[in-house]
């Protein structure tokens, strides 16, 4: 007679951890095992008492530490850095720590049959004592090492995962695994006996370690599939970066912003859209720190607050160029209206640098951020690790409808037909190109608007000067082809000519190419 199917869903325990939550659907599994397996460093031991602490501080839910590797001591000194004070959880009833550590003084020897029981009675105990509902052990691989029967490694993990379950807590197992991308743990039996399983990484890439936190599987429910990239922030813990919960939802203003130059918000279709994402790109030199400038100048001057995160020059360098286009950025920021973050972008990863950005921004609340520039924060990474710095930061700045301005340098001197070496145009809401042009032994500079989402602007290719007093935008490049390739060619009237001549001697076409005119400008 065929039993009926229980549809009841698992239920999910949120861990507090709330970026770990979105890519896990809501936590882990309640009143199951979860194996957190990585290498050294890789954040198994931190991940274990965040989901305690953030039970105890958020769901009012006592936990359970067991640990097999570090002393009990050496923990509770470890997590003060994250502002988790274990002793006085102890102290109040809210923790207990069962501190299994091998004794350094003590030589350890196979014999005989081995025996967990004692232990398990012990845990079992602590979680009765503090009405635990979480459990963590840390780690696995430090008490079975010492054994070289893998039945009994085996054996002995099924006990443990059907004791914690018998227990009725929501229990975290790490263990230690020899590469990042090798087998799952250490014996090759631990992920066949957790209920689930995650796996941290902390990968060296390109001289830079990368962490990454992956759900290989949960029994029974539904999680996001692949990696995410995590950092570890001090008073924080384990921060995840879910970029599958930066969905395209974000809000879509009418309301024109003035980017601080009246000819550029002319050829932009009267300014930029308030919750926008602008690139400006173009080579050393051609003024990408000067539209910058200017765009927090005009934030200013319209009562917004505006943040400068700059990766290329120092503070009193980016007061002194101000200073020189006739801004005074020191008014502003005396009155409360700019802050400037000036770093290498070498001292923090991305991940790091993301988090940060994010609670300067909660902090200070601008209208307006400037980036400048990417090409700078590019080098702290991989390509892979970049696109996804920008998806989150792009992500974070839409949903707090805050207008962002990046820049990013060209790999060649004359541009070319790149934009940016990763292909991050396409995240962005509107382009403007600045060009140097070469005209008869002479450099000029170029600018166009090559996109703009949801407006008419100037399709032209405009020359532009800088002075004493900012930007000066000009007339359209004439008689010249070849701009944005980067190879410029100064064409003779008498060769368009002849080029207009061909148009009208076709049947059926317009007698000027569209946009074409003679021009009465000797100069031309």
């Amino acid at each position: 007679m065929p039993h009926p199917q229980d549809k009841t869903p698992v239920e999910k325990l949120p861990t507090g951890i709330s970026s770990f939550d979105v890519i896990a659907r809501g936590g882990l599994p309640k009143t199951r095992t979860t194996l957190i397996s990585g290498t050294a460093g890789s954040g198994k031991t931190i991940f274990a008492v965040q989901f305690l602490a953030s039970g105890i501080l958020d769901a009012n839910e006592s936990g359970v530490f067991v640990t097999f590797e570090e002393s009990g001591s050496d923990i509770r000194q470890n997590m003060r850095s994250f502002g988790w004070d274990l002793q006085a959880w102890e102290q109040a009833g809210r923790l207990a720590l069962v501190d299994a550590s091998p004794d350094p003084d003590i030589e350890v020897i196979e014999s005989g049959a081995f025996d967990l029981g004692a232990l398990l009675a012990r845990i079992e105990h602590a979680v009765r004592k503090v009405n635990s509902k979480r459990v963590s052990v840390d780690s696995l691989g430090a008490i079975f090492s010492q054994f070289s029967d893998q039945s009994v490694v085996r054996r002995e993990l099924f006990r443990i995962a059907s004791a914690l379950k018998r227990m009725g807590v929501t229990a975290v197992l790490t263990a230690e695994r020899t590469a990042d991308y090798g087998p799952v743990a250490r014996f090759g039996v631990e992920e066949f006996i957790a209920d689930n399983v995650m796996i941290l990484r902390n990968v060296l890439e390109g001289e830079t370690r990368r962490r990454t936190i992956e759900i290989l599987k949960f029994r029974g429910t539904d999680h996001q599939k692949g990696e995410y990239p995590f950092t570890i922030v001090p008073e924080r813990g384990l921060v995840v970066i879910p970029l599958s919960a930066m969905q395209l939802r974000q809000k879509s203003s009418n309301v024109r912003i003035s980017s601080g130059n009246a000819e550029v918000d002319a050829m932009c279709g009267g300014g930029f859209f308030r919750d926008s994402i602008i690139l400006v790109s173009g080579a050393t030199g051609t003024g990408k720190t000067l539209t910058v400038t200017q765009f927090l100048q005009g934030g200013a001057a319209a009562g917004e607050r505006c943040l400068l995160l700059a990766f290329e020059e120092s503070r009193e360098q980016l007061f002194r160029n101000a200073t020189g286009w006739g801004f005074d950025f020191e008014k502003m920021e005396r009155e409360g209206m700019l802050r400037v973050i000036c770093d290498y972008p070498e001292v923090a990863s991305l991940e790091d640098w993301l988090i940060s950005i994010q609670g300067i921004v909660a902090d200070f609340k601008p209208q307006r951020i400037a980036v400048d520039s990417l090409s700078a924060l590019e080098r702290v990474g991989t390509m892979k690790g970049f696109r996804e710095f920008v998806i989150g930061l792009t992500s974070f700045i839409k949903h707090q409808e805050v207008t962002g301005l990046f820049t990013s340098t060209t790999p060649t001197l004359m541009g070319g037909a790149s934009i940016t070496e990763t292909h991050i145009s396409t995240l962005t809401d509107s382009i403007i190109l600045l060009r140097y042009v070469e005209m008869f032994g002479e450099m000029k500079r170029g600018l166009t608007v090559l996109k703009m989402r949801g407006s008419a602007h100037d399709k032209d290719i405009r020359e532009f000067t800088i002075d004493r007093n900012g930007m000066h935008v000009g007339r359209r490049f004439r008689n010249t082809t070849g701009v944005l390739a980067g190879t410029p060619v100064h064409v003779s009237p008498s060769d368009l000519e002849r080029v207009w001549s061909h148009y009208d001697a076709e049947p059926g076409q317009t007698r000027r190419p569209p946009g074409a005119r003679r021009s009465t400008d000797p100069r031309e």
